[in-house]
């Protein structure tokens, strides 16, 4: 699961040849000074209440972080920043489509920098949504750490200089850190100002299938060949992905979507609707490539799962057994014999099955012995240090080792370096997918990429 630069959304311009932070190698606050001065100076900033022309800045804090150094040692507390710098890139990565920058600040803060046509509500829930993802529990060897975030929101508008931005941004953190009652605060004075209610983003959402706002992105997929070059790995197929373009929020990143689909209880027709044009694109395609597309935790909790499924298959007229249903542990553990018997339906009609994001859970090994898989699928965790770190390689060796005494095939995601790629290929993992290669596309994009056989 998945939704080309060091940092995601990093270009080569301005900045980038400032000095990088030592620990986490984000540029620092003086690259992200050029970057702005440099967007600002191309007219990137439109009268006031254009919605296309502002450039978007948030300042991330995380409150009694000292805490964590007293309690767990410096070391701890520098490994929670590296997790927390790479939640934040990748989620910025993932949800915000135009020029980005994150970059590091002081005291352990995170700064965003965003140069696309995103409206005050849409900037609002991207903040509330990273929120939520940073104080997700991040679990380190010398215990589990749960923080507390607070965000400073910024539009900037006018010719305001750079520092100015910073020193604003700086101040309001600082007072949402001393308010407990707030974890978003814009800088301008304004608290949350909503566009759109919960209840009016759900109900969106309920038109958004009618109106093809839901748009189905693909995640090439590539084999391992062994070679020195990435370029010779051939494509073997796609992991189905969603989007969604809000008419008045802009561009909805997959983990926006699904909470907003959570709580409108409208899990099940969404993921039913991303199947059906993930499949009607994938008709096409050459006999030799894969599908695969996410199982979600309400689809398995209806009796009724694997047998609309299998419609839906036959009714698309692609072939089920070029088909790969992805499940993580999240998704069984609402009920396990259901899923049993549904993903055993499933893999008798010809679909395979792949335990997704494994080694990001309890890495429960039951599920290796009662599911019928036929892929392990390594979460990014697992293949982030193994170039650098020989104890991540080992851990790596032995997954790998086990698959293959299960007879499962391993695809690695989240592979971005040709280290990490050439690691995977030599511990005998079977199929990557990435930034390295490729990120996210959509369908045409995939068709012309196969097509000029990359």
């Amino acid at each position: 699961m998945e939704d080309q630069s060091t940092v995601p959304g990093l270009a080569a311009e301005e900045g980038a040849d400032a000095p990088r932070d030592a620990l986490t190698g984000l540029p620092g606050m003086e690259a992200a000074r050029q970057r702005l001065a440099g967007w600002l100076a191309e007219g990137a900033v439109g009268p006031q209440g254009a919605e296309a022309g502002y450039v978007h800045a948030l300042l991330l804090g995380v409150r009694r972080f000292d805490t964590i150094n007293i309690a767990y040692g410096e070391a701890a507390g520098d490994g929670v920043l590296l997790a927390l710098a790479e939640r934040i890139t990748r989620y910025a990565a993932s949800e915000l489509g135009g020029a980005v920058m994150v970059a590091r600040g002081p005291g352990g803060t995170f700064l965003i920098l965003a140069n696309e046509a995103c409206s005050r509500e849409r900037w609002q829930m991207f903040a509330e949504q990273l929120a939520d993802l940073v104080a997700l529990p991040i679990v380190r060897r010398s215990g589990t750490v749960r923080l507390s975030p607070r965000l400073a929101l910024l539009r900037v508008v006018g010719q305001e200089a750079p520092l100015s931005v910073f020193d604003r941004l700086a101040q309001t953190l600082e007072q949402a850190k001393r308010n407990l009652g707030r974890r978003v605060v814009w800088a301008d004075g304004e608290t949350t100002r909503v566009g759109r209610t919960a209840a009016q983003l759900e109900a969106d959402l309920l038109r958004a299938i009618d109106r093809r706002e839901i748009e189905v992105v693909f995640q090439p997929q590539f084999a391992l060949v062994g070679g020195a070059d990435s370029a010779a790995d051939p494509v073997v197929g796609a992991e189905a992905l969603a989007r969604w373009n809000h008419p008045k929020l802009g561009r909805i990143g997959a983990g926006a979507l699904f909470a907003a689909a959570e709580r409108a209880d409208h899990v099940a027709p969404l993921s039913r609707h991303i199947a059906q044009g993930a499949l009607a694109a994938a008709r096409g395609w050459p006999g030799h490539l894969r599908l695969s597309l996410n199982v979600t935790a309400s689809d398995l909790a209806a009796a009724s799962y694997a047998g609309e499924m299998a419609g839906l298959v036959a009714q698309s007229g692609f072939p089920a057994g070029r088909l790969t249903l992805e499940v993580t542990e999240q998704v069984l553990l609402a009920d396990m014999q259901l899923a049993e018997r549904s993903l055993a339906a499933l893999a008798g009609a010809g679909m395979r099955i792949a335990l997704d994001d494994f080694g990001a859970g309890f890495c429960n090994f039951r599920y290796l012995k009662t599911l019928p898989l036929h892929y392990l699928k390594l979460d990014r965790s697992m293949v982030d240090g193994i170039s650098e770190d020989a104890r991540d390689l080992a851990v790596l060796r032995a997954i790998v080792a086990m698959a293959r005494a299960l007879d499962l095939a391993v695809i690695a995601e989240g592979i971005e370096t040709e280290a990490q790629r050439l690691a995977v290929a030599r511990e005998g993992c079977a199929i990557y997918q990435g930034f390295l290669r490729a990120r996210p596309m959509r369908a045409a994009a995939f068709a012309a990429l196969v097509g000029r056989g990359q």
